[in-house]
């Protein structure tokens, strides 16, 4: 089992930054992706970012340049920076791991909201 928790969410106003960040504990050792989606009322939870362990990226065409997901090893912890960040990047974001099995984990789920 994994448990992750997400932090780093909020209000901020369009054009500004926001970095997430998700701690994940229990046996991390199995994990294999690290990433983020996003949902809003009425859609589909969908891609936002994802990394695997052997240096594979995949995004959500609309926002590479803008989102990136990183992590760091030392604290089990992986982020999306979310820069120029616009009204429609509101939504709430959860983390997602993949570990091997496969077994999908997912946080709470953070709101973030953009203003105008």
């Amino acid at each position: 089992q994994v448990q992750l928790v997400e932090s780093g969410g909020g209000l901020v106003q369009a054009g500004e930054s926001l970095r997430l960040s998700c701690a994940a504990s229990g046996r991390v050792f199995d994990i294999y992706a690290w990433g983020w989606y996003r949902q809003v009322p009425g859609k589909e939870r969908e891609l936002v970012g994802q990394i695997t362990v052997d240096g594979r990226s995949n995004y959500l065409d609309s926002l590479k340049g803008r989102f990136a997901v990183s992590r760091d090893n030392t604290k089990d912890t992986v982020y999306l920076q979310m820069n120029s960040l616009k009204p429609e990047d509101t939504a709430v974001y959860y983390c997602n791991v993949v570990s091997y099995g496969p077994h999908n984990y997912w946080g709470p789920g953070i709101q973030v909201t953009v203003s105008s």
